[in-house]
């Protein structure tokens, strides 16, 4: 099973600390997730369905910035979703 993990940041609305979740590209385990913990989903996919531009994902130590529901995962994974950073 994949370990999902959610910044801080999102911690009003994500599970506290790793959940697991099966799947075979992150579409799939974000979907477990998100069946599970529905309020999330909102704050990570915008009304297309597609990652918000203000997230990040990083699998197994690479941050994943192309076709990132699409990119196929481990049953070991580790994937962490966070609140991306930005300034000036």
């Amino acid at each position: 099973m994949v370990q999902v993990h959610f910044t801080s940041h999102l911690r009003h609305v994500a599970p506290g600390g790793a959940v697991t979740a099966s799947g075979s590209n992150i579409r799939e385990v974000l979907a477990d997730v998100f069946a599970r913990h529905p309020a999330v989903k909102g704050y990570v996919l915008d009304d297309q369905g597609r990652v918000r531009v203000h997230i990040a994902v990083f699998l197994d130590n690479e941050h994943i910035r192309r076709d990132i529901l699409d990119h196929p995962v481990r049953a070991d994974s580790e994937l962490y979703v966070m609140q991306a950073l930005s300034g000036g």
